[in-house]
């Protein structure tokens, strides 16, 4: 058997183990480099009250914290389920080489974990959207963006 199907073993594992412990949904996901699991997360939601703490998202911050990193380079990312929108979003900030998946967003979904409405809503411009989104105080966060374009000392990312 392949080590990749036995990473992939492993977040299925830590999808179970989460769902058994009422931590949140049955999803699991570790994070890979050099052939050696960096980082583990599962979902959390229910268990802390956070909405973001999805599995992808926490093992991505379980991995950045033992790399000492804000970037995922060279690493490969297995989840037990296909990624939300959310969750993709935190994986492209984080730039793995790499993303496996078991179940899919149909598989999800068929469970009570349906994402088609944010899908949908991501294509809609800000006006049509279900939650309001309207802008503010524009002028006054513009003088924060054009101090960072001119700061010295930054870190790019």
């Amino acid at each position: 058997m392949s080590d990749r199907l036995e990473f992939m073993k492993e977040a299925i594992k830590l999808s179970e183990n989460g769902m058994k412990n009422n931590d949140g949904g049955p999803f699991g996901c570790v994070i890979v480099k050099d052939g050696k699991i960096i980082g583990r997360g599962w979902n959390k939601v229910t268990g802390t009250n956070d909405p973001t703490a999805h599995a992808e998202v926490t093992a991505i911050r379980d991995a950045c914290k033992n790399l000492g990193t804000f970037q995922l380079d060279g690493c490969e990312i297995y989840t037990s389920c296909e990624p939300c929108p959310m969750c993709m979003g935190a994986i492209y900030w984080a730039r793995p080489s790499k993303v496996f998946y078991a179940n899919t967003r149909q598989d999800a979904a068929n469970i009570g974990f349906d994402d088609s409405m944010i899908y949908h809503e991501i294509t809609l411009p800000l006006t049509e959207r279900k939650i309001p989104i309207e802008p503010l105080g524009r002028e006054f966060a513009l003088e924060i963006f054009n101090e960072w374009s001119n700061k010295l000392d930054k870190t790019k990312y």
